[in-house]
């Protein structure tokens, strides 16, 4: 059980990242993924949340691991003492979950030709709290650019209108599961046709390409993540997490779902590598963040100092890499974001 609920986490975090690739993937002509609509709907949406948009794994615990109710904002110095937190959950000192926080983390970088520019990552969850989104959109504005993910042409920008389209499964789990959880929609919410938005994504033909090249498909990377999952199975913590998130959904809870799947995070830290290919790289986590760090670049050159990376906190530990390794930044601050309100009265 724990390593299926674990896989179809995964895939239905894919599938809804990738709306519109998914949309218009057959108009292209090209070879088409399988059907997921047959699925269970709940299962499918059971890692719509999970994250962290388009893959949720962390390396050494970054996403899910659990922390005591915190002040916001964490030093240089502290942020040095572990492995960089992307997701959190929030707890007061009696153990009482408090939220679902994402990060705010502000690299500076420190020598070079970009010398003084500051790239913040900003994690995204595909639903989450309306005051979540108004936070951001606030936030948005004090950027000279940001830096955007969702696999679409770049002049492919959401319109209100246009975010919500019925008639197809997709759909069909967006307002199920946001409803399921009494939150907002992601796409519904943020203003994607501010000016300093900018598309930092494959489109649907640099996607499809790049999986051919790799001979890969949803079905090979499933396998993969099964192979992972099994790893993972066993520990009393983790049957105990999985018992939970199925007795969390059969209950309709909105709540206790909400909690079931925010503790989920904490079991996905060690499949990072289960979406990988032989060569450690994947369409859907490596070679997107490359994309996206080449539009960082274009950017960069154009003179802007003040950059977001509003990306899902699953591609942040590879990106935090790359901000080190090729651009010679360093973590100076990391402020965090409630994007689900976890306490017994959240729901109203």
């Amino acid at each position: 059980m724990g390593s299926s609920v674990r896989l179809t986490i995964l895939v239905g975090n894919c599938l809804i990242q990738n709306i519109r690739f998914i949309q218009g993937f057959s108009a292209m002509k090209r070879p088409s993924y399988p059907a997921f609509h047959g699925w269970p709907q709940v299962l499918l949406g059971a890692l719509f949340f999970a994250s962290a948009s388009g893959s949720v794994f962390p390396t050494s615990g970054a996403l899910g691991q659990e922390t005591k109710e915190s002040t916001g904002k964490e030093t240089k110095a502290q942020s040095e003492e572990k492995s960089p937190l992307f997701m959190r959950v929030s707890q007061t000192d009696a153990g009482q979950p408090q939220a679902l926080e994402c990060a705010v983390a502000k690299y500076k970088i420190a020598s070079g030709p970009y010398a003084g520019a500051v790239v913040d990552l900003i994690g995204a969850v595909h639903v989450g709290e309306k005051s979540y989104y108004q936070r951001l959109n606030s936030m948005f504005k004090s950027y000279e650019a940001i830096l955007y993910e969702l696999v679409a042409e770049s002049t492919d920008k959401p319109q209100k209108s246009e975010r919500r389209r019925g008639g197809n499964p997709i759909s069909s789990i967006q307002t199920g599961m946001k409803d399921a959880l009494k939150l907002s929609f992601q796409l519904e919410e943020i203003d994607y046709r501010a000016k300093n938005f900018v598309h930092a994504d494959m489109n649907p033909s640099e996607f499809s390409d790049d999986m051919a090249k790799r001979n890969d498909g949803l079905l090979s990377m499933a396998a993969r993540l099964m192979g992972a999952g099994f790893a993972l199975q066993g520990s009393k913590k983790s049957n105990d997490s999985q018992a939970e998130m199925t007795a969390a959904m059969l209950s309709r809870n909105p709540l206790r779902m909400r909690r079931a799947m925010a503790n989920q995070f904490e079991s996905l830290d060690n499949q990072m590598v289960g979406i990988a290919d032989k060569d450690g790289k994947s369409t859907l986590l490596t070679e997107r963040n490359a994309k996206a760090f080449s539009v960082l670049e274009e950017q960069l050159k154009a003179g802007k100092r003040k950059l977001g990376v509003f990306y899902g906190a699953g591609h942040f530990p590879d990106m935090h890499e790359r901000l080190i390794k090729d651009f010679g930044a360093e973590l100076v601050e990391t402020d965090w974001v409630e994007a689900w309100n976890l306490r017994t009265d959240a729901i109203k």
